[in-house]
């Protein structure tokens, strides 16, 4: 928003309409560095997390875990004791994703909770509710080489589930190989449900979005990367039927 700057006060609507622009989002352009989101009111979440660390408790309509969820939590009554398996079941064929809980263990407890319906999200509609987030979603952005990026209930990419949780930006993460799953953001610590799949290499995202699980045959995610699209914007967005998650052993 640096331009915002150098706008003369005769296109004042221009400038206004152009700083409430959308949040930034993963792009495929290397010279264009992870920002933080424009300066605006505080996610809710980040409201209730103050309110927690001062004692109170969450308030009426609000995240009702004040944004504390763990692994445990989330893999509540989960059969087997092996690594985390996501399977995204998509018209385009299915995703296995392996969850990186040892190196993201907050992201991944939140996918895992969103994914089985264990974790309270804010509905479009504005109710809180318990119930998988991601069955019958879409993937909304689409560029060829670079990612899909899927996860929003509204299927716009301005949805959010009514709170955030921290980056988990791990020592030797890079963004170097199709297939890594990865959290979407608007900024510095503005993780929600959104998450992204790259299709190619982008070691320009080091450092500013959370990977936390590689997902193959990677075949599947370039069909889906393939698609016709307007822009960033596929013509007929990909859906994902289902999302469900298990462990690779059973004992």
């Amino acid at each position: 928003m640096k331009h915002c700057l150098y706008v003369v006060p005769l296109c004042w609507s221009a400038l206004i309409a152009a700083c409430r622009s959308a949040p930034p989002e993963p792009t495929s352009e290397q010279k264009n560095e992870p920002k933080a989101a424009e300066p605006k009111a505080p996610p809710q979440s980040s409201l209730e997390d103050q309110r927690a660390a001062a004692g109170e408790a969450p308030r009426a309509g609000s995240d009702p875990l004040a944004g504390k969820f763990s692994l445990a939590q989330a893999t509540q009554g989960l059969a087997g004791k092996g690594k985390l398996v996501a399977e995204l079941l998509t018209d385009k064929g299915k995703l296995e994703c392996e969850l990186l809980d040892d190196k993201a263990p907050i992201t991944v407890a939140n996918f895992v909770g969103l994914a089985r319906g264990i974790r309270p999200w804010k509905s479009p509609s504005g109710e809180w509710v318990k119930k998988p987030a991601y069955d019958g979603t879409v993937f909304h952005r689409v560029i060829k080489g670079f990612m899909i990026q899927g996860g929003d209930p509204e299927g716009s990419g301005s949805g959010e589930p009514g709170y955030v949780i921290p980056d988990e930006v791990w020592g030797g993460a890079h963004h170097d190989e199709p297939g890594l799953l990865c959290m979407a953001n608007r900024g510095r610590n503005t993780n929600g449900a959104q998450f992204f799949i790259l299709d190619g290499s982008a070691p320009h995202l080091d450092g500013g979005y959370t990977i936390f699980g590689r997902c193959k045959p990677v075949s599947v995610v370039r069909d889906i990367a393939s698609v016709p699209v307007r822009g960033d914007k596929a013509v007929e967005p990909p859906k994902i039927q289902s999302v469900s998650i298990r462990r690779q052993g059973k004992n």
